[in-house]
């Protein structure tokens, strides 16, 4: 999973995403609950719905903070790996 980076990496937003990740966390782990226990499916789905939308949401955050800091250091030092790491990242994060 790891991969060779040439440049350095100065996230921001690190804090902000891992509270982000722990809520969500804890809103799937709620929703586990409510199947369990036999919640009506269609607040299950609209539970779910939140949960996907929370980790969309915390993914664009990761995305901003990786162009900002990441590609934009790769430019500057002409590194192409990143770039061609982000499109990849990228494809998968919008299947």
């Amino acid at each position: 999973m790891g991969h060779e980076h040439h440049h350095t990496h100065e996230h921001t937003q690190t804090r902000a995403v891992i509270n982000r990740l722990s809520r969500a966390i804890g809103h799937l782990e709620s929703v586990k609950r409510m199947v369990e226990n036999g919640q009506d499916c269609s607040e299950v789905l609209i539970q779910l719905a939140a949960v996907r939308s929370a980790l969309t949401n915390t993914g664009k955050i990761i995305l901003q903070d990786h162009i900002e800091h990441c590609i934009v250091d790769a430019i500057e030092s002409d590194d192409p790996v990143p770039m061609k790491q982000l499109k990849k990242a990228i494809e998968q994060f919008i299947k």
